[in-house]
């Protein structure tokens, strides 16, 4: 992807009216219900498998740190959205996740352990928030539990892609799974300014 491409991304991006996707519809309470949150939103879904992309693509340690630094700040984002704790932006931060996230795999550039956590970290409060205002208090906690399972699921999901991808074609896979993550950040892009 050229920098001419990244660039006018970043500002579709910028400019785009945020998808507003987290509106508390649907049922909140129930693990079925927490399990089948995360499979309803495009942002979501396309966040969820980045960040398993994200993972196998950088390998090693990254492929269980990367998710566990994500759901681990998503259940913080969770416990402040339910409890009423502001946080500015938070459609924004999750559609930006999308194109970011994706950005950074159709890069390909090898990151830092801490950098990919802490990428992966910012964007889950933002997630974990967007949910957690939807969740009853305290009865949610079984939904709660649904949802990170669904979420982690994706991330097994998309690294399980990422893996398979790059075995599949070991000559053209780094270009495949980087193809990947171009998709994902149009998908930011569409969401953004859908």
């Amino acid at each position: 992807m050229s920098r001419l491409s990244l660039l006018l991304a970043a500002g579709l991006a910028l400019i785009a009216v945020p998808a507003w996707a987290h509106t508390g519809a649907g049922p909140t309470s129930g693990l079925l219900a927490g399990l089948g949150h995360p499979l309803g939103g495009l942002d979501h879904v396309l966040a969820m498998v980045a960040i398993g992309i994200l993972a196998a693509q950088q390998g090693g340690r990254s492929l269980w740190l990367i998710p566990l630094a994500f759901l681990a700040m998503l259940a913080v984002g969770g416990v402040l959205g339910a409890y009423g704790v502001p946080l500015p932006l938070v459609e924004t931060g999750i559609v930006g996740s999308v194109i970011v996230l994706g950005m950074v795999v159709a890069v390909g550039r090898h990151m830092s352990l801490a950098a990919s956590m802490a990428l992966a970290g910012v964007f889950a409060v933002f997630h974990g928030h967007a949910h957690g205002t939807e969740m009853p208090v305290p009865s949610g906690l079984d939904y709660a539990a649904g949802f990170m399972l669904a979420t982690a699921a994706l991330h097994a999901a998309g690294a399980g892609l990422g893996i398979g991808v790059r075995r599949l074609a070991a000559t053209a896979a780094p270009y495949a799974v980087r193809l990947m993550g171009g998709a994902i950040a149009v998908g930011g892009v569409m969401l953004a300014t859908a």
